[in-house]
């Protein structure tokens, strides 16, 4: 059974979820959501990969780019790479750590669970670090992507 985007909304709308119907109505229509919606959607998708797709109705873009910062910064982790944390005299490592903090909550599990130190002399230290790294600039790079479906740019 096909069901269109205005159905959708509709049942979205009688069911109390304003935000929702009004985000999945901006994506059909290719019209901009409201600023709450629009920032909503952007603190979702960096907190949690790929959500802020999925709350504007584009499930399978939303999938995969969760699934793929995910298997990034876990497979860095598993290479005994580090997640980045700022370190008081060394400039570059506040933006590796920026970088890397774009993976959102993950960031923070990563250290609370004690994996994010890495190994310095695993054979694959600087492979896993890239990974890690990659996981945080690739989820910055869907938020954006994220806030352009939003707003209606895309």
């Amino acid at each position: 059974m096909i069901v269109s985007a205005e159905e959708i909304s509709l049942d979205e709308a009688a069911t109390g979820d304003e935000e929702h119907a009004e985000a999945t109505e901006a994506v059909a229509g290719n019209e901009p959501a409201s600023p709450p919606v629009v920032v909503l959607c952007c603190l979702l998708a960096w907190a949690v990969p790929g959500t802020g797709h999925i709350i504007l109705g584009r499930w399978g873009r939303g999938l995969l780019f969760g699934c793929l910062v995910i298997a990034l910064l876990l497979g860095g982790i598993a290479l005994e790479g580090k997640v980045y944390r700022p370190i008081p005299g060394e400039p570059l490592t506040y933006l590796a750590a920026l970088g890397a903090a774009g993976v959102g909550i993950p960031f923070a599990l990563a250290h609370a669970l004690g994996w994010a130190s890495g190994n310095l002399e695993g054979a694959y230290f600087e492979y896993g670090n890239t990974f890690t790294l990659v996981a945080g600039l690739l989820n910055l790079l869907a938020l954006l992507d994220a806030f352009d479906v939003a707003i209606g740019r895309r």
